[in-house]
Order: structure tokens, then C-alpha cells, then sequence
């Protein structure tokens, strides 16, 4: 920091850079009312001290000290410098503290994109088991749409976020969550509700509730039908994960969706069936930028997920 100090005396000081040294010098001057008790507290020659002080008085262009006296007494400009030196201490030794506690990941926050329902399942066992270790860090989850949440981080809204794979690896790290097949559901009254699995090819004339486009898992799903030799029939688009399974259950199509969330529908009268070929994979990690600065507590998070990966849901 930079001083420009004002001429107190009639006399112009050139400006200079003050040293923390100065100030924290004085203080234990002013407190002790003596150069040579000053010395033995600092550690420091009482020379070096009476140094620091000059240099500091002739900075600021005022006498600071009156050393005419048996005891040093502060003068009337002393006593100012003398409060704010105290408050610029205190500053600073809370400054320190923080950066430590910060450094030391007892404090802290991260801004988490999460998908909805399905980071809902792998994620409260992670966050109770962190917020255990440091309960310090506060842990703000936001939802998205997977698509979303690489934009979300682009912008600087969050953190870090869970999404599905692919994702450009030149740009982010990921840390692999869970790894599991894409089934299709049926109603209990469908053709198919019989059988355990199915080839995407004879879902050819089947009516298709589809997540809307900004779901990675539309994505997924309309490319896997073109490369079975058929472009899906859309009855229905949705963003809402509860909505497309109630649709299916009340016979207004089928739908492809992951195996975890398939099996917690035994409230609904849906049949999950396996595709036998081509087998779909849905995988979804955790990632987060390559080229940007990471706070303590972010590191601290994803460190702690791969050390404890989810349990897979069910």
C-alpha cells in the first residue's frame, strides 16, 4: 500500500511505501512507554526499532513520539497515528486468521449444479457425510438441466456441476458419479409388459415421451433411434421427470429413462423392460473447469467425492 502523507508540520515528507514493521514497531513502543522493553517483546535491537520509528515518522512528516522524557510519551499526532495503527493491526492479524481458517477449509462455500431428481439420489448421503467433516462450508445446490450446467459454469454461476457424458475433456475435468443402462418403460396393459428386454429396433411404431431438448437424455435417446434405422414418434415432450412416468402409466406412450429412476416407480403401474441391443449406457460425472482457480473448499468437496462415490441409487 501506497501512503501519500499529508505535511502536519510545514515541511512537505516525500511519499513512501510503510512497512507493516513500522506500525506494529510503534505500537509495542507506545504500549510499552519504552524503547528497551519494546526490544526485548520484539525480539529486535532497539536500534532497529528507533530505525523503523524515524523511518516512519519521516514518512509521515510528523513527530510521533517525545522523547524528551524519562518515559516516551506519545504527542498529539502519535496518539492518531497510535489508533490507527492499532486498527490497521487488527486488520490485519483477522486478515491472516481468515486466510487460515480458509486455507484450512474450516470456512468456506461452493455453488454446485445438480440435475434434478437423479443428483437428488447420490447426492444427500455425500453432502450429510461432508457437512460432518467441515461444517463450516456452506453448500449452495442449484438445478439444471444437463446441458445447463456446462453453460452455468461457463458464466461463472457455479463451481463445478453434474451432468452426463460426453463432455469436451479439453475444457473440464470429470469425476466419474455413476455408470448404469437406459431401460424402457411401459404401462402394465403395453405388449411389452411381459418381457424383460426388448431391441430399440421394435420400438420402430411406438409412441415416444421424450425429455424436451435441453436434456442431455433427449439427446441421447433420439441418436440411439437413428442409428437403430428409425426416427422416434414424439407423443409427448416434458421437463418434468414425475410427469413423463405418469404419462407412461397412463398408456400415452413409453419412455427411456435410467435404470435407478425406474426402479423407485413401484408406486406407478410401469414396467421397466431391458434393451438388449444397442445396450445404452448413461453415465454421470462430476466436472469442473481445467483452466480455473478452484477455492479450497471446491477442492476439498471433489477430493471428498472421490474418496466416498456414491452409492449407487435404488
Amino acid at each position: 500500500m501506497v501512503w501519500r502523507p499529508l505535511c502536519l508540520e510545514g515541511k512537505e515528507a516525500d511519499p513512501g511505501r510503510m512497512d507493516i514493521r513500522q506500525l506494529h514497531y510503534f505500537a509495542e513502543v507506545a504500549k510499552h512507554k519504552n524503547f528497551t522493553k519494546a526490544s526485548q517483546v520484539l525480539f529486535v535491537s532497539q536500534p532497529s526499532i528507533s530505525k523503523m520509528i524515524k523511518s516512519l515518522e519521516d514518512e509521515l512528516g510528523v513527530t510521533l513520539l517525545d522523547r524528551s522524557e524519562r518515559e516516551v510519551v506519545l504527542t498529539d499526532t502519535g496518539k492518531l497515528v497510535h489508533e490507527k495503527a492499532l486498527n490497521i493491526l487488527q486488520l490485519l492479524e483477522e486478515l491472516t486468521s481468515s486466510v487460515h481458517e480458509l486455507v484450512q477449509v474450516q470456512r468456506g462455500s461452493v455453488k454446485m449444479g445438480i440435475m434434478p431428481t437423479i443428483s437428488a439420489l447420490l447426492f444427500p448421503n455425500i453432502i450429510a457425510g461432508f457437512k460432518e467433516r467441515y461444517p463450516g462450508i456452506e453448500i449452495q445446490m442449484i438445478e439444471y438441466s444437463a446441458k445447463q450446467v456446462e453453460l452455468q459454469m461457463e458464466q461463472g454461476n457455479i463451481d463445478f456441476g453434474v451432468t452426463v457424458l460426453p463432455v469436451n475433456t479439453r475444457r473440464y475435468e470429470t469425476v466419474s458419479l455413476l455408470a448404469e443402462e437406459l431401460v424402457v418403460i411401459v404401462s402394465r396393459q403395453h405388449w411389452l409388459a411381459g418381457r424383460t428386454s426388448v431391441r430399440l429396433a421394435e420400438l420402430k411404431n411406438e409412441p415416444f415421451i421424450l425429455f424436451t431438448k435441453e436434456f442431455a437424455l433427449h439427446d441421447v435417446v433420439w441418436q440411439a433411434c437413428l442409428q437403430a434405422g428409425f426416427e422416434p414418434e414424439v407423443a409427448h415432450m416434458t421437463s418434468l421427470w414425475d410427469f413423463c412416468c405418469e404419462m407412461v402409466a397412463s398408456q400415452l406412450g413409453i419412455s427411456l429413462i435410467p435404470r435407478s429412476m425406474a426402479s423407485r416407480l413401484h408406486h406407478l403401474a410401469v414396467h421397466p423392460v431391458s434393451i438388449s441391443h444397442p445396450q445404452m449406457a448413461w453415465e454421470l460425472a462430476l466436472i469442473y473447469p481445467r483452466d480455473k482457480y478452484l477455492s479450497y473448499a471446491s477442492r476439498e468437496f471433489i477430493a471428498y467425492i472421490q474418496a466416498n462415490p456414491p452409492n449407487q441409487p435404488g
